[in-house]
This record gives C-alpha cells, sequence and structure tokens, in this order.
C-alpha cells in the first residue's frame, strides 16, 4: 500500500488525534503516504442546542464513518467517548491506542476546585454526565450548556459567561491549553465517560492489509478497559447522550470497574464498583450494568429516552 486515507471531524481536537495518528503511521511505514479527508458532522454544525436534544447516538461519528463505508477513507479517527456501543454491519474497531488521561478538567479564572465555587456559581458544561454529578456533589450551582470547540469554549469563560467550565482533559492534554486549568477531577469527584481520553481506530472488517498496518498500535491495558467499559455501555444499551458514567483501572492483574446511571435532576443515582481477574474485563462491564439496570437504572433511562422523542 502506498497511499492511505484517514477520515476525521474537521475540529481542531479531531484533525490533532486524526494528524497524530498519521504521523505515526509515517514513522512506521515511511513509504506509505497519508492524508486526512476532514468532514463536518452533525454535533459539529448544530452549536446553539444541547447534544442530548438533537440525537444522542452517532453525532460525532456517523458522516466519518459514511467515508469508511463509500470507500472514500481506509480508517477512521474517532474520540471513543463518542462513539456507539453498537457498530454498523461491515464496521469494527479494530484498534484502540495508549488511552490519554481519562479524567475530566476543572478550568476557571477566579476558583481553584469545585468545591471552592460560591453558592450560585454558574458552571458550563455540554455533557448530561458531568451536569448529573456536578448537581449531585453541588446542588446549589448553577449548570448552563456550553457548546464549541475547546478555544469557543474557554474564550467563553475568559469573557465572563461563566465562573467555571468542565472540559475533557485528554483534549488539553492533545492541544496543548493549560491555561485556567485549576483541578483535574479524578474518578473520587467525578467519574468519566466510557473511554474517554481513548483514540478508536476504526476500519472496514475485510480490510486484512490496513489491519496489519495497524497492529502496531495495539496497547494491551488500553484494550481490556476498553473492553470492560464498551460491554458495560452497550449493555446498558446507551447512547453517548445520556448520563452514564463508566471508568476501568488496572492493578496487579486486577480490573476494577465502576459504573454510574442517574436521572437528568440526580435524584437517582446508581453507582456500583467490581473488581475481576483482567481477563474478565468483558463479563464484568456486562454484570454490572445488569445489576444497575435490575436496580432502577432501566426504569431511568427509560425515562429519559421518553422525554427525548
Amino acid at each position: 500500500m502506498k497511499k492511505l486515507t484517514i477520515a476525521t471531524r474537521s475540529s481542531q481536537l479531531a484533525v490533532w488525534q486524526a494528524d497524530f495518528i498519521k504521523n505515526e503511521i509515517q514513522k512506521k511505514y515511511p513509504d506509505i503516504t497519508v492524508d486526512l479527508k476532514k468532514i463536518k458532522t452533525k454535533g459539529d454544525k448544530i452549536l446553539d442546542t444541547p447534544l442530548s436534544k438533537i440525537g444522542g447516538k452517532g453525532l460525532f461519528v456517523k458522516e466519518v464513518e459514511n467515508a469508511l463505508l463509500e470507500g472514500e477513507a481506509d480508517i477512521a479517527v474517532h474520540s471513543m467517548k463518542d462513539v456507539p456501543s453498537v457498530m454498523p454491519e461491515g464496521m469494527e474497531l479494530y484498534v484502540t491506542p495508549k488511552r490519554e488521561t481519562p479524567y475530566d478538567a476543572f478550568l476557571s479564572l477566579k476558583f481553584n476546585s469545585i468545591d471552592e465555587l460560591p453558592e450560585g456559581a454558574i458552571i458550563g458544561t455540554s455533557s448530561l454526565r458531568r451536569m448529573v454529578q456536578i448537581r449531585k456533589r453541588r446542588p446549589d450551582l448553577q449548570i448552563e450548556n456550553l457548546r464549541g470547540n475547546i478555544n469557543t469554549r474557554i474564550k467563553k469563560l475568559e469573557d465572563g459567561m461563566y465562573d467555571a467550565i468542565v472540559l475533557a482533559k485528554a483534549g488539553l492534554v492533545r492541544v496543548g491549553f493549560f491555561q485556567h486549568l485549576k483541578q483535574t477531577l479524578t474518578e473520587d469527584i467525578m467519574i468519566p465517560a466510557v473511554c474517554q481520553g481513548t483514540l478508536g481506530i476504526e476500519v472496514r472488517q475485510k480490510d486484512s492489509e490496513i489491519k496489519k498496518i495497524l497492529d502496531f498500535f495495539y496497547d494491551e491495558e488500553t484494550y481490556i478497559r476498553t473492553k470492560a467499559e464498551r460491554a458495560f455501555l452497550k449493555t446498558l444499551e446507551g447512547g453517548c447522550q445520556v448520563p452514564i458514567a463508566g471508568f476501568a483501572t488496572i492493578k496487579s492483574d486486577k480490573l476494577k470497574l465502576m459504573g454510574m446511571v442517574a436521572s437528568l435532576d440526580a435524584k437517582e443515582y446508581i453507582y456500583r464498583e467490581t473488581e475481576c481477574p483482567t481477563e474478565d474485563a468483558g463479563l464484568a462491564g456486562e454484570n454490572m450494568a445488569k445489576d444497575i439496570l435490575e436496580a432502577g437504572g432501566k426504569k431511568i433511562l427509560d425515562n429519559i429516552y421518553h422525554e427525548e422523542e
């Protein structure tokens, strides 16, 4: 193969991610020319509406995936947290490179932590998962919708529209934006989104030549953690715009998985955690999701989906 085309969203962060994959491929295979095909997705075009109101599943993925399906690209690079739990027929999430930091980040001009915010302070986020966890920890805060790319969101903070904002830290690390970063929200403060900080490389299932080229990206720990978190999400049948959090860590060949489902007002909040050998990662994700569904999670999610219709 002499040329390879990567399909990607056209946002600054997505292009950085695709460029990273491009550069790694070219370092490994200097004889392969790699091009980017930049695509504006539905989620990128509609910026004045909360994500949950414009259709949760595949908002930042579908158009990129179509380029792969139609043969206009050889691989697609996604932020894994945006990828629906069920893949289209003939498509495969083949490899996940080493995970970047999975945590959320608290940014503010005046305040050093989420607990330091005064009563009634305005905090911005576009994520229902973050909203419910903020509501649970700080019900006295005003939570406002925050859309746009990283530059746009930080500009809104600097313009005084918000007292603080919450973003995925991985995005800040990747584009080198550390101004106003005051606190890393570890899992004891805010459970991350499923696969936050992880890149997914999607291919056509039958493209064995492409798969062989991509094999060097394989990172075992990221693969195991992704397997647990994705199994959890898939069993919940959750889209990426509902209040679901799932996060796996590995220590001494043991996988620890924590998960949460909540109502939009955070009054109903179901949390579970489990430990297992790493080889049981997928099963652990499925079983924990079933436990949460039986404990009231199914009713919570059904209510949210019903409200969206």
